[in-house]
């Protein structure tokens, strides 16, 4: 087998045997021929990910545990995510998944309330982040974990808290309010 970089007028390639396999442009973007695939002992994962965010403004009682029903999916590669009974993901490939959730709650005009986003695995708690309202009207909050799942029956659910009263997880175009996962490393 024969590797050879070459250069060319607008970068360079990469060439096995005489075919190119890869090219670079003169702006540092890579582009690989011929939909080749990696491979190896740490090929690259390729596994169920996901992303949806709050479609509608979600009203929820003050001091309770609510699941965020993230209703609107932007893409989901492999039917993973329910978004319209359960707003939960269940991965279909054991690994470990790099999970991500935000969300922004209306306090409608109240300030010192404690706020919380919680992952779920299995109906139990994993992890969660916490804040204090320090001013009125809105609150947002951003959650960030790596979950290991095993590819048939574990599912991840975010739920929300506020002892706000009257307050809702809120709809907002500048700042939605999302849930997202992927494969980091097949098991």
């Amino acid at each position: 087998m024969t590797i050879a970089i070459k250069p060319t007028a607008s970068g360079s390639t990469i060439e096995q045997n005489g075919s190119t396999i890869l090219t670079v442009d003169s702006s540092g973007n890579i582009a690989i021929a011929n939909d080749l695939t990696v491979t190896g002992s740490s090929p690259l994962p390729s596994g169920p990910a996901f992303s949806a965010k709050l479609g509608t403004n979600q009203s929820f009682s003050s001091s309770t545990f609510t699941k965020i029903q993230y209703n609107t999916e932007d893409f989901d590669t492999n039917s993973n995510y329910d978004n319209a009974t359960n707003y939960r993901f269940t991965p279909t490939v054991a690994g470990y998944y790099q999970v991500n959730a935000s969300v922004r709650i209306n306090y409608t005009g109240s300030a010192g309330d404690n706020t919380q986003i919680h992952i779920y695995q299995n109906g139990s708690h994993w992890d969660c982040q916490a804040r204090v309202n320090s001013s009125g009207n809105y609150g947002n909050i951003n959650i960030s974990s790596l979950v290991y799942c095993n590819g048939s029956t574990d599912y991840i659910e975010i739920y929300g808290y506020s002892t706000h009263g009257s307050s809702l997880f809120d709809v907002s175009a500048n700042n939605p309010s999302r849930f997202s996962a992927h494969l980091v490393r097949a098991a």
